[in-house]
């Protein structure tokens, strides 16, 4: 393989993981001040995105005390069966569960994130959407944030605790 083959180049179109964000209380307090909402942020494809509180130690941070210092992580990879960049996603939190489309993971467990996903953890909810792309060293993440939560949208809401009376 020669050098011009395996340089990513402007045209090339990156895969792109879109993260809809949504928290109940995200309108009365800065939850998504450090996160550059509304672009798409090109990442390399070797390290993990991590979301967390850890500034330092994440690619994303949120600005909430109750989120653990590193919550989740978003790794890329390939199959030799594919060639479509795929994604991973590991729960980083000793103290909190993380769900992926219902599924719950403990500590350091990790699944495969498909092509859309719901992730929760606690008042969290992220809706993740892959678009497919060529280039092979780096992937693009997109933020934006959600007036209503991705569950609803997904109809994946929680089960209504309110009883329902049928005699009506």
């Amino acid at each position: 393989m020669n050098v011009s083959q395996t340089i990513e180049t402007e045209e090339d179109l990156l895969p792109c993981l879109h993260v809809k964000l949504y928290h109940p209380q995200q309108s009365s307090n800065s939850l998504y001040g450090l996160i550059p909402l509304g672009k798409r942020s090109k990442h390399p494809a070797e390290d993990p995105l991590r979301l967390g509180r850890d500034g330092q130690a994440c690619t994303v941070a949120l600005l909430d005390t109750r989120v653990s210092r590193k919550q989740l992580a978003i790794q890329a990879y390939y199959t030799p069966r594919s060639r479509d960049m795929l994604f991973r996603i590991q729960n980083l939190s000793q103290r909190a569960q993380l769900s992926v489309n219902s599924s719950a993971l403990d500590y350091l467990e990790v699944v495969d994130l498909p092509d859309k996903a719901l992730i929760r953890f606690g008042q969290y909810e992220m809706l993740i959407i892959r678009e497919s792309g060529e280039a092979k060293a780096s992937f693009e993440v997109e933020f934006e944030v959600l007036t209503v939560p991705p569950s609803r949208e997904t109809c994946t809401c929680e089960p209504s605790v309110t009883p329902v009376s049928d005699t009506e």
